[in-house]
């Protein structure tokens, strides 16, 4: 894990949980679009970066669709699984720069702040509110 999310991750601990679900779910849908709408930004600044915030809003968006939270069409994740994603999508969106080449350009600032709230969401989203394991009935 980037040491900027760690270090977000660590501060975070003590501030109490105040995040819905259904808040959790519209920032989530905020910080797809504005990955969305970042890729158009770049698109002719930085293309690598624009590659990498498509990538990083469509994993995003992915994830949201697939999970049993409001605003989830399937309900393939379990909320505290979507949690413990949110984490590795954080690491992933700070390391970005790093892997796609443009690690120096001005554009890697908008991949570590997004990553570090991001980790801060996750952080600051209820305990209480993620629904339990559920296990599958399979017929015989």
């Amino acid at each position: 894990m980037p040491v900027l999310n760690k270090l977000t991750r660590i501060v975070a601990k003590p501030i109490p949980r105040m995040v819905t679900p259904k808040a959790h779910a519209l920032i989530d849908y905020a910080s797809v679009g504005l990955f969305l709408g970042t890729t158009a930004w770049f698109w002719r600044r930085n293309r690598r970066a624009a590659v990498a915030s498509l990538l990083c809003g469509g994993t995003e968006l992915a994830v949201m669709l697939l999970t049993d939270y409001p605003g989830g069409v399937k309900k393939f994740i379990s909320f505290s699984a979507h949690r413990e994603m949110d984490y590795g999508l954080a690491a992933v969106v700070a390391a970005m720069p790093e892997t796609l080449g443009f690690e120096g350009d001005d554009e890697t600032k908008f991949f570590r702040v997004q990553g570090m709230l991001i980790t801060l969401l996750g952080e600051l989203t209820q305990p209480s509110a993620f629904s339990p394991k559920r296990v599958r009935n399979r017929a015989a």
